[in-house]
């Protein structure tokens, strides 16, 4: 028996485990290629694209690609949403844990759900996203700690485990919406109306 429910859930796993092996092998440069794209201010442009990443993997997470009056009013106020955490977050490091945890908060989600819908429970889902991202985000720190000019920050653990749970709300947040307006249109019937 695999440990993986399907050849989709493997490839989720596996997208995770790369943008955690990526996150945590560039935590001895990152501080110099902040700086570097700071001077050529580059770093504000980078970060709209990779928050556009991030909205994207989202939306077609939550939604399943289809908008419609009532998804649209839900996607524009996760939106939002994120605009004003952006604007709360005054560092460069913060707005990347935004960016970073987030993916990997939806690519865990996703895994996790992904499991379930092939019958292999798993309780609290979107909880069990959320507390992993949290560990990820926790041994982030621990290698820190150990890295020059580096220090384990508790408060990036904060934001980590914040920039999780925002990207889980946002999708369960889509996805009911999705759910709600599946709900709420007629079933189609297969065989044609007969007088």
């Amino acid at each position: 028996m695999s440990i993986f429910s399907s050849r989709r859930e493997r490839r989720l796993w596996t997208w995770t485990l790369i943008v955690v092996g990526v996150l945590y092998s560039t935590l001895g440069v990152t501080p110099k290629v902040a700086a570097s794209l700071l001077s050529k201010n580059l770093n504000a442009a980078l970060f709209v694209v990779g928050m556009m990443l991030v909205g994207a993997t989202i939306i077609s997470r939550g939604l399943k690609i289809r908008l419609s009056g009532a998804n649209l009013g839900i996607v524009l106020g996760v939106a939002a949403a994120y605009v004003l955490v952006f604007v709360r977050f005054t560092s460069t490091e913060e707005r990347s844990h935004l960016i970073e945890y987030g993916v990997v908060a939806a690519f865990i989600h996703e895994a996790l759900e992904e499991r379930a819908r092939q019958s292999r429970p798993v309780p609290f889902y979107p909880l069990i996203a959320i507390l992993a991202t949290a560990l990820i985000g926790v041994v982030d720190e621990l290698i820190q700690h150990f890295i020059p000019n580096r220090v384990f920050d508790p408060q990036d653990i904060f934001f980590n485990t914040m920039a999780g749970a925002i990207a889980v709300a946002a999708i369960a947040a889509l996805g009911w919406a999705q759910r709600r307006t599946d709900s709420s249109r007629p079933a189609q019937s297969s065989q044609p109306d007969q007088e």
